[in-house]
């Protein structure tokens, strides 16, 4: 049997330090599943692991990426899935660690499989958000699929401001002549893994705290420098990201640093809460507080296997 342990939780909780205790006691190797520390021209402000827990574990999945390439959460399924099958001939534990929810689920129960669609549909519904903003894609996602554009509005209100989901949905229903959703939880993929899925939590005025230390550590380590360095690319999707796009307002003269830092602190904050929204939804995480002994996490998963 081979079991991938999966470490999940809100950003700054603490996911690093125990998938790398965990993983020096099982003898394994770290899949990292976060969506912005693929990318190499971003360190500081996506907390990459520092080179001395990189090289206290091995680790998979950071910073193998430029953000000039196209990487989607279906590239990263199948990268994974192959890394995995290499990890389990020679260990039957690994480790996923990270807190994009919806990468983790692509790994653990697959990703939904969508039609191909036409370079011009997309490049003409691009065209017409370019001229008419993002509230047309919000009325063609209402029209066309209704019952998803409530779903999102009622359950995710953030996914309707973001242009490049939005065209996603808009492109597939008027690539397929089908709603979005239709093509949503058809796909049952097998896995060749028993997941074990770990939890950390702890007080909201805990992890808003650790966050604000957090952010004011990456100020000193050359946030504002690293910022700076990616700004001519700002329109890139990657980019698109908490601790940039703030950043990018300043460099704009719209607001000043020490209002973009503290937009940072809440913007990240209120991610935090969708992360736990998000993950709390899975009712075989098993959540521990992030001061929970590891000794205690580590029986915990040999009573699991």
């Amino acid at each position: 049997m081979k079991y991938l342990i999966t470490i999940v939780g809100p950003t700054a909780i603490g996911k690093t330090s125990l998938s790398i205790a965990i993983a020096n006691y099982f003898k394994c190797e770290i899949i990292s599943c976060d969506s912005r520390q693929f990318f190499k021209e971003m360190t500081i402000g996506t907390a990459v692991p520092n080179v001395t827990e990189l090289a206290a574990a091995k680790h998979h999945f950071i910073q193998n990426k430029s953000i000039f390439e196209n990487y989607t959460v279906g590239d990263f399924e199948k990268e994974a899935i192959a890394k995995l099958a290499e990890l389990f001939i020679k260990n039957d534990v690994a480790i996923l660690v990270g807190g994009s929810g919806l990468y983790v689920d692509a790994v653990l129960k697959g990703f939904d499989e969508f039609p191909e669609i036409d370079p011009e549909v997309r490049a003409e519904i691009n065209s017409k958000y370019e001229k008419l903003g993002i509230g047309f894609l919000q009325q063609q996602l209402e029209f066309l699929d209704p019952n998803y554009y409530q779903s999102l509005k009622a359950n995710n209100p953030q996914t309707l401001q973001n242009p490049q989901r939005m065209m996603r949905f808009v492109e597939v229903c008027v690539g397929s002549g089908k709603p979005y959703s239709s093509f949503l939880n058809q796909k049952h993929n097998s896995r060749d893994f028993t997941a074990i899925l770990i939890g950390l939590e702890a007080e909201r005025t805990i992890i808003y705290e650790r966050i604000n230390q957090r952010v004011d550590t990456m100020m000193s380590q050359g946030l504002l420098q690293e910022a700076n360095k990616v700004y001519p690319n700002k329109d890139l999707n990657a980019l698109q990201t908490v601790g940039y796009r703030e950043l990018f307002s300043y460099f704009e003269n719209e607001i000043s640093l020490e209002f973009a830092i503290q937009e940072i602190k809440k913007n990240t904050r209120r991610f935090s809460k969708r992360q736990l929204t998000w993950f709390k939804r899975n009712q075989d995480t098993k959540w521990f507080d992030y001061n929970e002994p590891i000794e205690d996490i580590i029986s915990f998963i040999k009573l699991k296997k």
